[in-house]
């Protein structure tokens, strides 16, 4: 016999040993073993992919004792499509967690869609007064305008008053509630952030069109960081006028069981001096980046022959780069810090 026809014989075996397999395991699945089948099939179908780890009510998805952890953790947070989840979605997502934290979950519900639920509830929902927070000042909100450029005196102060409503608006909307807070002091740290972001925006501005030395690319290259260290430092003094209380009476302070064991003032300092950082941190890749990108950009062919598409594209990068510098600047402190006694 040659080596073909032997080769031949033996996959003409194999496959006669392969069918008689097939035909017992169909008389196995069909003759009473129909559900295992059906088991399998839904077996397969539920698996959980394994990003999505067992479900934990009020707790975090991402491990928080990382910065990539918490990265991605604030990252899911701040969402742009929870700005459009409607109002039935909203309810879904919310009775979904009560079912959960009473039991009566109905079956085939995912880690996945439980995840989801608490996430569109976090990003729409205080936690401490349960009303729905405004649209347009959630986490996930945007102004882009103050990332344009500050060509004139009247766009410099409108965009730096504009951002400072902005977030002036979000601070109290997102606020900690269980410790009411007069309305003064929102008004205070209001008017302090828009005079001091004001203020140093138009000195530099004014003294960017005064330095002679500077040629008029230059000079325009320079205008447009200026808006960096006006946020900066509107940012710390929000920080400041808003939280100077807590320096003098403290903050509550809790054991290893999440129990209130009393007040700090050293862990006052520490938070307010890791919130200041923060606020700092964040403006930077947001005023830094989209100047430096639309500088090469625009000597590019395609915006030198379309003028009118600076704006967009520049709006474009801007709102690339707050997407960016938002997670990256919360997630560089944990939330619940240890201070040693």
């Amino acid at each position: 016999i040659s080596r073909r026809a032997a080769r031949e014989m033996r996959w003409a075996a194999a496959n006669q040993r392969g069918g008689a397999a097939r035909g017992r395991a169909r008389r196995r699945f069909h003759g009473g073993g129909g559900c295992l089948k059906w088991r399998l099939r839904r077996a397969k179908g539920m698996a959980e992919p394994a990003d999505y780890p067992p479900f934990q009510l009020g707790k975090p998805r991402f491990e928080q004792t990382s910065f990539y952890g918490r990265f991605r953790h604030f990252l899911d947070i701040i969402d742009p499509r929870t700005l459009f989840v409607t109002e039935s979605r909203l309810k879904e997502a919310v009775q979904l967690l009560e079912d959960y934290k009473h039991g009566t979950l109905p079956p085939g519900v995912t880690n996945k869609e439980l995840w989801g639920a608490q996430k569109i509830k976090q990003a729409i929902i205080h936690p401490d007064t349960n009303e729905t927070i405004f649209m347009p000042f959630r986490m996930s909100g945007i102004v882009v305008g103050l990332l344009l450029p500050n060509q004139t005196l009247a766009s410099t102060v409108f965009w730096q008053w504009l951002n400072q409503s902005h977030n002036a608006c979000v601070n109290y909307a997102n606020r900690n509630a269980t410790k009411p807070s007069p309305t003064s002091k929102f008004i205070q740290g209001y008017l302090g952030a828009v005079i001091s972001a004001v203020s140093i925006a138009v000195g530099l501005n004014v003294l960017v069109q005064r330095a002679n030395k500077f040629t008029p690319a230059t000079r325009l290259l320079i205008q447009r960081f200026v808006p960096f260290p006006a946020v900066a430092s509107a940012n710390i003094c929000n920080v400041v006028l808003m939280r100077h209380t807590e320096l003098e009476e403290g903050i509550d302070v809790l054991d290893s069981n999440g129990n209130i064991v009393g007040s700090s003032r050293i862990a006052a300092k520490h938070a307010l001096l890791e919130t200041a950082l923060t606020r700092v941190v964040l403006p930077m890749p947001i005023l830094v980046l989209p100047p430096i990108i639309m500088s090469i950009l625009e000597k590019t062919s395609l915006l030198r022959s379309r003028p009118r598409m600076i704006l967009p594209v520049q709006s474009l990068v801007c709102l690339a780069a707050f997407g960016l510098a938002l997670p990256l600047a919360i997630s560089l402190f944990p939330q619940m810090s240890e201070v040693s006694t």
